[in-house]
């Protein structure tokens, strides 16, 4: 067997970026989420899953066993600004043209972003599409600043935690990820023209996981 080699030439992968930001509220009289609408001025995403902790058990006078707790997908989503529709998802309310009121009931949304992929070698060597569901943000701050010799931006961050959605053969899930490295590139265009929306009168829509199962074994 030859011996193992680090960094080799090509092989010296990393993942950047964040943008094609895509927002889905679900629609609580039919279950489905509706038309996705862009999320414009994404500048990160952070994911960051919890539980999956040990639990141990002893008998015998020994470490017997440790049982392992369930696994939670949570995320921070932060932005210069927001589509309208997420104003629900932020929990706010229009009582008027231009006029909301705040501290109303949280709507659930699906989301999905797309990262970059490169390596030493080709800095756009591919992207991965991140999708999310049955997730709920949490109230956040908003830090407003006077303007001065040196401006910026403020930005919006929200914490997102998720309720998962099933999928056939595997544990529930409230993330996937699909590596345009790895995903035939036709199998790819359809399972964008789907989120992002295709020629003619395709509207975009989040798939349910079992849509993309279904999808990439066309």
């Amino acid at each position: 067997m030859a011996r193992i080699e680090w960094d080799k030439t090509g092989e010296r992968f990393y993942e950047t970026g964040v943008d094609h930001g895509v927002l889905y509220v679900l629609n609580t009289t039919t279950g489905v989420y509706d038309d996705g609408v862009a999320w414009n001025g994404l500048t990160s995403v952070s994911e960051s899953p919890s539980g999956a902790e040990a639990n141990p058990q002893y008998a015998d006078n020994i470490k017997y066993l440790n049982l392992v707790s369930a696994e939670t997908f949570g995320a921070t989503i932060e932005a210069f600004t927001y589509p309208k529709e997420f104003e629900a998802c932020d929990g706010y309310a229009e009582i008027a043209p231009g006029a909301v009121v705040g501290q109303q009931n949280r709507a659930t949304f699906g989301f999905s972003y797309r990262t970059k992929v490169g390596n030493d070698l080709n800095g756009d060597l591919g992207y991965k599409i991140h999708l999310i569901y049955g997730a709920l943000a949490a109230p956040s701050e908003r830090a407003y600043a006077t303007v001065n010799e040196s401006p910026e931006a403020m930005t919006m961050s929200w914490e997102i935690t998720t309720t998962p959605v099933a999928v056939a053969g595997h544990r529930p899930t409230a993330s996937i990820t699909l590596d345009s490295r790895t995903i035939a590139q036709a199998k790819m265009t359809a399972i964008e023209d789907v989120l992002y929306g295709g020629s003619g009168a395709t509207k975009p829509k989040l798939p349910l996981p079992a849509e993309i199962i279904t999808l990439l074994a066309a």
